[in-house]
């Protein structure tokens, strides 16, 4: 996952602090942060930096790039085995006084709506529940006098909504923490939204399992199907997000 995978590591890291610890990330000896990892733990105290091995407040947790919790690749069948005992928990993301004020900007109480997967990874295709459809949302929701709001990221770009500029997915964090709910697929800004508290209609499909890395909170939505896990383009994946309608979705926006 990437973004999501951190996110979810700071969830972790709230079971810790209560014991007085902070939580190193890490194969028990060396701290193991990934490309992702400083710009979600940025200014939360109950997470150890590398550096910090040697501190006596540790608590050690193997979740780290290579070696999360919620899966494990099967070469053989070019497919991700999921973990349906792990059960992701709302993280936590601290933001600073510029965010804050960057954020305060944006206004209150809007619709966001993200029509983007990561678009460079194979499973794209497998999560792409289709701009027409977020389009169709979108639509329903102006006419119904809903400020709708798509930030500035990915190719595919909604027509009639605002589009709010972020440079950064702490931006993002920061504008949806102003949300009121939010239309997305599953990743790394739903579990943003979850950390947040604020209510989502997440798009699953049948790629991963929301019993997995979904939350109570949320509308999980995946289309009545098992999670296959398959890396490669697939009609599984394709049928479950074609299951989804544009009624069930708008259905579940309460904003």
């Amino acid at each position: 996952m990437g973004l999501g995978d951190e996110v979810m590591a700071s969830g972790l890291a709230r079971a810790v602090r209560k014991n007085g610890n902070r939580a190193a990330f890490g194969d028990g000896r060396r701290i193991m942060w990934g490309p992702w990892s400083e710009e979600i733990f940025r200014h939360n105290p109950h997470i150890a930096r590398p550096g910090d091995e040697r501190d006596g407040d540790l608590q050690w947790i193997d979740f780290y790039k290579g070696h999360r919790h919620y899966n494990k690749l099967d070469k053989v069948l070019g497919r991700w085995i999921w973990n349906y005992g792990f059960k992701a928990t709302p993280g936590e993301i601290i933001f600073d006084s510029r965010e804050i004020e960057y954020a305060d900007k944006i206004g209150q109480f809007f619709v966001v709506i993200e029509p983007n997967v990561p678009w460079h990874k194979s499973v794209a295709p497998n999560k792409d529940w289709g701009l027409g459809r977020y389009q169709q949302v979108a639509d329903r929701l102006l006419l119904a006098g809903y400020d709708v709001v798509q930030f500035s990221h990915g190719r595919d770009r909604l027509r009639g909504v605002r589009m709010v500029e972020t440079p950064t997915f702490r931006h993002a964090l920061a504008a949806l923490n102003r949300a009121s709910v939010a239309v997305l697929p599953e990743g790394g800004l739903h579990h943003g939204a979850a950390a947040l508290g604020i209510p989502a209609v997440v798009i699953f499909g049948g790629f991963v399992p929301p019993q997995v890395t979904g939350y109570a909170m949320h509308i999980n939505l995946n289309g009545n199907a098992d999670a296959c896990g398959s890396l490669s383009k697939c009609q599984h994946c394709r049928e479950a997000l074609d299951r989804i309608t544009v009624d069930e979705v708008c259905s579940n926006v309460r904003a």
